[in-house]
Order: C-alpha cells, then sequence, then structure tokens
C-alpha cells in the first residue's frame, strides 16, 4: 500500500522505519567484532519486525476510523429531519452534503448582548437604516471589529471611484472564490441591476473561466481572479488595470477584494445561514 510522505509520517510508519534504519545502520557502521552474515540476519529481523509493526497500525487505524454515512445509516436507522440538520457538511472521506450546516454564531438575543455590544448595534443601524444582519451577526462578538469593518464598507461600497457594476462584479468573483452562499444571494440582484450580464455571472457561478466578454469585464475577472490565486498580479494585469481605471481605482479595487474576502471567511466560520427564502447557487468545485 504506497502513503504520501504526510500519510507516512502520520501514520507511525515513518517512525518505525527511522527505528529501524538506525539500529540496522549502526550495526553497519559498527560491527563490534561481528561478521557481515550476523549483521544481515539482524536487519532481516529488523525489517521483519517493521512490516508487522506497520500492518498492525494500519490495522488499529481501520478500528478506529469513523463508519461511513451509508454504514452508519444502517447501524443506527434513518435520522429525523432535525438530526441530520445538525450533522456537519464535512462527511467520512472529506466527501460534502449539499444540505447546510447549522448556524454557529446566531443573532445575539438583546438581553444576552454585553453594554458594547448594544452601543455597537445601535450605531450600525442608525448608520446602515437596518438591524445588524449577514457577516455582521458574527462579527458583532467583536464590536470594535464589527464597526471598523462596516465603516471600511461604508467606503468601498458607496463611496469608492469604481463604479457599481465594476464593484458588484469584483464582490461575486470573490463570493465565487469562496463559495460564499451568502454573499452571492444578496450581491446577485445588485450585480444584474447595476449591468453585469446574467450570462456571465451564470459561468462564474459555474465555476468556468469567463472569456470573450466587453473589456472592462475582462480586466475585472482577469484582475480579481489573479489577485486571489496568486495573491498578486502581475505586471501586464497591473499595468491594464491602471491605464483602465487608475492607480486610485486599483487601490479601491484591492481592498474591495480584501474587505469581502474578510467577509466571506467570516460568514464561512460562522456557518452564517442564507437569507430566507434563497437556495444554494454555486456549483461545488472537483476535490
Amino acid at each position: 500500500m504506497a502513503f504520501s510522505r504526510r500519510k507516512f509520517i502520520q501514520t507511525g510508519v515513518g517512525s518505525a522505519v527511522a527505528v529501524a534504519a538506525s539500529v540496522a545502520g549502526a550495526e553497519v557502521l559498527h560491527p563490534a567484532g561481528r561478521n557481515l552474515e550476523s549483521v544481515k540476519a539482524d536487519m532481516a529481523s529488523a525489517s521483519s519486525s517493521f512490516a508487522n509493526a506497520a500492518a498492525s497500525e494500519t490495522a488499529n487505524q481501520a478500528t478506529n476510523l469513523p463508519p461511513s454515512p451509508q454504514a452508519a445509516g444502517q447501524a443506527q436507522g434513518p435520522q429525523s429531519g432535525s438530526q441530520a440538520a445538525s450533522q456537519s457538511p464535512v462527511t467520512w472521506a472529506g466527501e460534502v452534503q449539499v444540505a447546510m450546516a447549522p448556524d454557529r454564531m446566531p443573532e445575539i438575543p438583546a438581553d444576552k448582548m454585553t453594554d458594547a455590544q448594544k452601543k455597537a448595534a445601535e450605531e450600525f443601524a442608525a448608520g446602515r437604516g437596518t438591524p445588524v444582519f449577514g457577516p455582521f451577526v458574527p462579527l458583532l462578538r467583536s464590536p470594535e471589529v464589527m464597526l471598523r469593518a462596516k465603516a471600511m464598507g461604508d467606503y468601498l461600497r458607496y463611496k469608492s471611484t469604481l463604479p457599481p457594476k465594476v464593484s458588484e462584479y469584483a464582490i461575486l468573483i470573490t463570493a465565487r472564490h469562496y463559495s460564499q452562499e451568502y454573499e452571492w444571494a444578496v450581491h446577485y440582484p445588485i450585480a444584474v441591476k447595476a449591468g453585469v450580464n446574467p450570462d456571465l455571472l451564470s459561468a462564474l457561478a459555474d465555476g468556468r473561466r469567463v472569456k470573450g466578454v466587453y473589456e472592462t469585464d475582462q480586466l475585472i475577472y482577469e484582475f480579481v481572479s489573479e489577485l486571489l490565486e496568486n495573491k498578486c498580479v502581475c505586471d501586464t494585469t497591473y499595468h491594464w488595470a491602471v491605464s483602465k481605471i487608475g492607480e486610485q481605482g486599483v487601490i479601491d479595487l484591492v481592498g474591495l477584494v480584501g474587505y469581502y474576502s474578510m467577509l466571506a471567511l467570516v460568514l464561512n466560520t460562522a456557518r452564517t445561514p442564507l437569507p430566507k427564502g434563497e437556495k444554494p447557487a454555486l456549483a461545488l468545485f472537483p476535490r
């Protein structure tokens, strides 16, 4: 059975090999008056011991592995809807279920909020004209972070040099990168209203590369995708962006991608559910 280097180490097989090799190697280098045939015999014995240890370790691990969902279902019978809903989306062998996992950080009841959280929630509602929602619900666990995130979002969404069509398209490219369904559900209709082509967004939702569209759309797709995937952009993409949206536009775009990356990571960590009535729209990336 072949092992990857990580699995080789994790299973303990690597440790067994190291011990066996060290013992055998020491005997070869320092025979202490013993003949070659005696050393060979010891090496063969060490190799046999290693094989037995590895087989035993593999058997123990197999015994300790959690059962597959199919086996668990056969043993325990069908689960109720509430039991199924409380399961993690990651199952045995890393396969992903379609069902959404439960919210880890739901809204905090008013009588459970700290004074700092109440003050931050009031300030948010006064500034945005709506109660705390979406990613700001988990962020409220750290009131100062939530308010500073709101302030940055106020500029990037409503006051930056980028037109809404560019901003919303960049936000959806970011949401797609992180497979963030909440961000996608909220910003998809805003993007379409701002003039982003629905066919282009359909390709993006499916995980297909976007090509052959208007130059500005292609630029934003290439710049944001390259930034997210490579954590930087090449000279060609950079100069192309500066020629179209200027240096301030480039910084605003990078800031927007960074901001919505942060929100996506918060939403993914908290497992914030989709807005009521919305269904998952993003295809699973191949694994």
